[in-house]
């Protein structure tokens, strides 16, 4: 019985560390409408850009499981916690070459992330595929497995 009366007492002190932690669900994440330094794109577009741009390069931010289930042809796979200036710099000649960036969808915030990254590494074309490829599956439009 002393034990919980001390256990008590010590989640009143401690209140946080007694409490059960909710995290909120993966569903409850929606990105933001735009980032700054970035331009909003949506599959259509996508299609442009790269039919337009022989340097375009397309980086896909998720993680290796969902690029299993299927990726937009020609991207480059860079998971969002791996990229940083050095890793950018291994895949765009320099800081003006057109970067896109996408991953699942708009409740997916690994593109949101590598944006930022991509912007406060000095690059000053980056476009961002906010729909992912949830939007790609819905245009019908294919992925390669």
């Amino acid at each position: 019985m002393r034990y919980f009366r001390e256990l008590a007492g010590l989640c009143g002190v401690f209140m946080l560390l007694c409490l059960p932690v909710v995290l909120p669900a993966a569903d409850d994440y929606t990105s933001p409408d735009t980032i700054e330094g970035t331009i909003v794109i949506d599959a259509g577009q996508l299609i442009e850009l790269v039919g337009n741009n022989d340097d375009m390069v397309m980086i896909d931010s998720r993680i290796k499981e969902d690029r299993t289930e299927g990726y937009i042809e020609g991207s480059h796979h860079l998971v969002d916690r791996d990229t940083d200036c050095d890793s950018l710099a291994r895949l765009l000649s320099d800081k003006t070459t057109p970067v896109v960036f996408y991953c699942n969808s708009i409740n997916c915030d690994r593109s949101d992330r590598a944006v930022v990254i991509a912007r406060d590494c000095g690059y000053t074309e980056i476009y961002w595929f906010r729909g992912g490829v949830e939007e790609w599956r819905e245009k019908s439009f294919p992925l390669i497995q």
